[in-house]
């Protein structure tokens, strides 16, 4: 099931990591495209290739029938990875300007290629390199003697050829480069996700197990006041006949079972309701010494009875801003569990302190102590250190994890140390504010 769950959050990632990435790398390629479109438009340009005439300037051998001509002067482009050739209305080459030197068939199949498709701008590939062609009627830029200029429409039109191998060049590599980084980028986010999905789901998975462990071991609980109540039940339906006062036995034992089975009830509500992050708690200021001085005074007869010597240290009127009821909750949580596991003429010894943000309880006792190993487990749920004695103490094993469950939900820590055969101390902090 969690596996499937990973899987479900992976998938997801990944599918939505990679429309953002495949949406980025188009928009790369794609801009990075029409800006070498745009450049090679633009140099497409066929103010490229227009003549320049001087008017009043005669050729010296350009005439005919004894009439002069205009000087003709061709400009050649300003870059090199172009050239132009000039064809009459039927196609046929009248002059080339062209900085390269390929022969004459060359040229003409480029110009017969041009001007069969001239309707079209494509790219045709000569000698191995790949050319783009643009076909514009020819026109002259006439410039008279007093420095005016305007452009004169001649009888053909001019073929320019553009050099755009390096630019598909560029391209390819761009589009090579997005797919490797990709691809490669898709890796890393893979084994990345699938850590994190792995962590993600580690505590909900956790979660599940104890909650698995939880009603195992409620149900295991609630077993023996169970079999009390229905052994003496079936006790007394044997002997109808026999006053109530000869059976209190069996009803004495009947009520230790329902006592028993009441609080443990009441220790899985509570705890429920304090797992419950809708569950409202209640913060108000109030009188943690007095809290822990009154619940002193309600365990003084058990105390006395185990003659425990107890030894406090309770800074007066320490105020904290949290939940009366829950606090005192814990430090009877606290104060019974070191009753219970201090030996006959042991030791409790009892601090309150206050300091700028945060007031500090601790319980110490002394008696066995509990083991660097089951130290990490005595807040978790149901577990007993000393599960012999727990029919004795009545404790089920939930009392430790109700009081780290309530310090928590009110914003403080709740901490245990202990050494063997020698004390036992728990601490938990509130804040002041």
């Amino acid at each position: 099931m969690f596996k499937k769950l990973r899987n479900r959050f992976l998938i997801l990632n990944m599918s939505i990591t990679s429309i953002v990435m495949a949406i980025a790398f188009a928009a790369i390629y794609i801009i990075s495209n029409n800006n070498i479109n745009s450049e090679i438009s633009k140099k497409l340009n066929p103010q490229v290739g227009m003549q320049t005439v001087m008017m009043g300037t005669e050729s010296p051998d350009s005439t005919e029938d004894n009439k002069p001509k205009t000087l003709n002067r061709r400009v050649s482009p300003d870059y090199s990875d172009s050239f132009i050739i000039r064809v009459d209305e039927r196609g046929k080459i009248l002059e080339i300007d062209s900085p390269f030197d390929m022969n004459d068939e060359t040229y003409k199949k480029a110009a017969d290629i041009a001007w069969t498709n001239k309707n079209i701008s494509s790219t045709i590939t000569l000698e191995g390199r790949q050319w783009r062609y643009a076909i514009s009627r020819m026109e002259k830029q006439v410039i008279q003697e007093n420095g005016r200029s305007y452009t004169v429409a001649e009888d053909g039109y001019q073929i320019i050829f553009l050099n755009v191998t390096m630019y598909k060049q560029t391209l390819f590599h761009l589009l090579t480069t997005l797919l490797s980084v990709g691809f490669i980028m898709l890796f890393v986010l893979f084994i990345i996700s699938l850590y994190f999905a792995n962590r993600s789901i580690k505590p909900v998975a956790e979660a599940w197990e104890r909650q698995k462990q939880f009603v195992a071991d409620a149900s295991h609980e609630l077993k023996t006041p169970l079999s009390i109540i229905n052994a003496n039940y079936d006790v007394l339906l044997e002997n109808k006949e026999e006053t109530i006062k000869s059976q209190m036995k069996w009803l004495d034992y009947i009520k230790i079972g329902t006592d028993r089975m009441t609080k443990l009830i009441n220790d899985m509500l509570s705890l429920a309701k304090m797992e419950d992050i809708r569950f409202p708690v209640q913060k108000v200021p109030f009188n943690v010494s007095d809290a822990v001085n009154d619940v002193i005074s309600s365990m003084e007869a058990v105390m006395a009875d185990k003659e425990i010597m107890l030894s406090r240290s309770i800074e007066p009127d320490v105020i904290v801003k949290s939940d009366p009821e829950r606090v005192r909750q814990v430090i009877t949580i606290l104060f019974d569990n070191a009753v219970k596991y201090t030996e006959k003429n042991g030791r409790i010894d009892i601090s309150l302190k206050k300091s700028k943000r945060q007031a500090t309880f601790s319980i110490k006792n002394s008696g066995k102590g509990i083991s660097k190993q089951d130290l990490p487990k005595i807040f978790d749920r149901f577990y007993r250190v000393d599960s012999s004695r727990s029919h004795e103490t009545g404790s089920y094993g939930l009392g430790l994890s109700i009081a780290k469950t309530v310090i928590e939900r009110l914003g403080g820590g709740i901490y245990a140390d202990s050494a063997e055969n020698e004390y036992t101390t728990f601490t938990f902090t509130l804040s002041i504010n």
